[in-house]
């Protein structure tokens, strides 16, 4: 804790040069043997574009050190590392939200953005999520946007369109469960585990009825009726079992695997989740009769939070300068066209989205491309951890019936209102 303390007074007293951490030189340089710090690859293939990687460079090979499937365990090692100044890790893999922190404590270098010349042609609201006060500090290799999937067999005989709004979900459900091919099904479910997953749920809620969790000024504005709206709408969900009582025990794996299973008629998701759905090896069982659409909201189409990753370089790393062509290696479009059509993981190359050959293997990349250009960003705030957590608590006493969504969100407000100060 010393540690951190010291770096983060050190970080907050001016000279914000970039990192740094120890005070070393940021300079990218240095070469040699790294690692690449990630979470769990549920993709299966991310060995395969390190194993590019290192067939290419014997003397400057990558060791994937890959941390737990939780993103909320991945941050805490990944700040356990730091806070020792230890250069275990070289390369981190960043959720998209973690920027401000990571570039506010100087555990990562600001990156000189002409060292990596194909930013612009990134979707820029990836971009933004990798810099901290106007520097580049990370580059996108994976975006993401929440999809609905839906059954669109049942629905189809059902006679029913993809929904666009909370009400015609609901509609929907209550047609397509009438059919005796739906009995037993639920009818929706997203990821309400008490960990990172419920924040973003959270927030697709909130911003899905037209509120805000941070606004544009920084400051948190949850004790609206906005955000009452949005998280009444989830917490009626469980009180009328449209949502199983199971789902408050969903991360994104839990709920995957009860939609291929067939137990859910709509499931909020991340893009993977398509080709694995899609799986011919008898792991699916829907392969074939699901589809996906643009997250329904109160009104009209909803708001996705934006997801992703970026990779960013270690203050503490030796090899900076391998490290950085190993980040320009992974962000390449051809790497990230590879990526894609093994996995389905949302790219950050913009012209990715417009390739004929991959939009006919993945017709869900044009409302991808809808859902990430109107996505918004979590709260981007030094104390993020902190803040994740008061939401996470607020949602989940909620949904858990413990609380009443009114005071969960004043109660909500007080915390974040003492966590995020201008």
């Amino acid at each position: 804790m010393s540690v951190s303390l010291v770096l983060l007074a050190s970080a907050c007293g001016g000279g914000d040069d970039g990192g740094g951490g120890s005070g070393d030189s940021t300079a990218l340089e240095g070469r040699g043997p790294i690692t690449f710090a990630t979470g769990k690859d549920t993709s299966g293939n991310l060995k395969s574009q390190v194993d590019a990687w290192n067939a290419a460079h014997a003397d400057e090979k990558v060791e994937v050190k890959e941390l737990p499937e939780s993103a909320d365990q991945q941050r805490a090692l990944m700040i356990q590392s730091a806070q020792s100044q230890s250069d275990a890790y070289s390369v981190l893999n960043l959720d998209v939200v973690w920027t401000a922190e990571f570039a506010a404590n100087r555990w990562v270098v600001a990156l000189p953005e002409d060292k990596f010349p194909d930013l612009g042609k990134l979707i820029p609201a990836t971009v933004d999520t990798a810099k901290y006060r106007d520097k580049l500090y990370g580059v996108p290799v994976t975006s993401d946007g929440g999809l609905l999937y839906y059954r669109k067999d049942l629905l189809d005989k059902a006679g029913v369109q993809p929904p666009k709004t909370w009400t015609e979900m609901t509609a929907a459900c209550l047609k397509v469960q009438a059919l005796p091919e739906s009995k037993g099904m639920s009818c929706y479910a997203g990821q309400f585990e008490k960990y990172e997953g419920l924040t973003v749920n959270f927030s697709e809620a909130i911003n899905s009825a037209g509120g805000v969790v941070v606004g544009e000024d920084g400051k948190p504005n949850v004790d609206t009726p906005e955000a009452l709206a949005g998280l009444t709408q989830l917490v009626n969900g469980f009180k009328t079992k449209a949502i199983p009582s199971a789902a408050i025990t969903y991360k994104e794996e839990e709920g995957r695997r009860a939609f291929q299973e067939g137990k859910l008629l709509f499931h909020r998701n991340w893009p993977y989740v398509y080709a694995l759905a899609g799986k011919t090896d008898g792991s699916s069982k829907i392969n074939g009769k699901f589809a996906v659409a643009p997250l329904p909201g109160k009104d009209g189409p909803g708001v996705s939070t934006l997801g992703g990753h970026n990779y960013a370089i270690s203050a503490f790393t030796k090899n900076k300068a391998t490290a950085a062509d190993f980040i320009n290696f992974m962000a390449s479009e051809e790497r990230q066209k590879a990526n894609v059509e093994k996995t389905s993981q949302a790219p950050t190359w913009a012209a990715l989205y417009d390739d004929a050959g991959l939009q006919k293997q993945f017709p869900y990349l044009a409302p991808l491309k809808a859902s990430i250009d109107t996505a918004k960003s979590r709260p981007k705030v030094v104390k993020y951890g902190d803040v994740s957590t008061a939401i996470q608590d607020a949602a989940y006493n909620a949904l858990t019936l413990k609380t009443e969504p009114k005071q969960a969100l004043t109660d909500l407000q007080t915390k974040l209102s003492s966590l995020i100060t201008q």
